[in-house]
């Protein structure tokens, strides 16, 4: 019997990508889920295809930028399942494609507004319950850029590093507080979802142009960069909570880019650099 049969576990951005496929791998483990997405059709996709997997489902449309509707949304779910032991912050957005010089402020406020504050939101929201709970978990999806940084990926790393340290913090005081809630950040690598893409498209909702590097980038990335199954990275993500891991890497990918900072600090700016010139190019 997997550790999480029978658990409560809420996964934000389940609509599409890792969320998608981390429903399915709870829902096939036995898990009780609470999902949401702000888009409406990807979720309810989700949510067939968790029930035919057997598992018992509360469903809302959410977005995790909105602090109170986030709140509120923690009490619903409360309420109906009367606990809840495990979330997974991992609604998030590509975010970037211009230097610091370049991106527009809008493009900061609702990357952070929805990578970082969304898990912040969720967090706090929830953690209440899981500590009510006996036996919570918190699961912040941050991001190999949560570990690296790269050129024109300014506002995505800005908040995927935020994310590892709000989360490496929330460790620390889940053990300093005795409280029996475990802490885990999340470190994806290049896993097949549709980020590159959806980046653009919201560009262009916007009424954005978008210029033609940012369109070869976004064709480097799901040609060349995006190539774990969503799958296979729910299944590491799932086991890694389940053995307890406070930090989850995933990808081959995001292993060699922990080791490359931690080893040379100084060097692995500029080895990101020839790496970025390699791949899509000067600027």
């Amino acid at each position: 019997m997997s550790a999480v049969t029978g658990k409560v576990a809420v996964v934000t951005g389940a609509g599409s990508g890792i969320g998608r496929s981390l429903a399915a791998e709870l829902a096939r483990r036995g898990a009780r889920l609470a999902l949401s997405d702000i888009d409406g059709t990807g979720l309810a996709e989700t949510v067939a295809q968790v029930k035919s997997l057997g598992a018992e489902v509360h469903t809302a449309r959410l977005d995790v930028s909105d602090r109170t509707a986030v709140e509120s949304y923690a009490t619903t779910v409360a309420e109906h399942f009367g606990v809840v032991h495990q979330v997974y912050n991992n609604a998030g957005i590509g975010g970037g494609g211009g230097t610091v010089l370049e991106t527009d402020w809008s493009v900061y406020d609702r990357t952070i507004a929805i990578n970082l504050f969304g898990v912040v939101h969720g967090t706090k929201a929830f953690l209440p319950h899981l500590i009510a709970s006996g036996d919570g978990h918190v699961v912040n999806i941050s991001s190999l850029n949560g570990i690296m940084a790269q050129p024109t990926l300014s506002a995505y790393c800005a908040a995927k590093f935020g994310v590892r340290g709000f989360t490496e913090t929330l460790r620390t005081e889940m053990l300093a507080g005795r409280h029996p809630v475990r802490v885990s950040v999340v470190h994806p690598g290049g896993v097949r979802t549709n980020i590159a893409t959806a980046a653009l498209d919201a560009a262009r909702g916007q009424g954005i142009e978008v210029p033609a590097r940012q369109l070869a980038r976004a064709r480097v990335y799901n040609d060349r960069l995006l190539k774990m199954p969503a799958r296979q990275a729910a299944t590491i993500i799932v086991d890694g909570v389940e053995a307890g891991r406070p930090r989850i890497m995933v990808g081959r990918d995001a292993q060699v880019a922990d080791l490359v900072v931690r080893l040379f600090p100084r060097l692995s700016p500029k080895l990101t650099v020839l790496f970025e010139r390699r791949l899509f190019g000067k600027a």
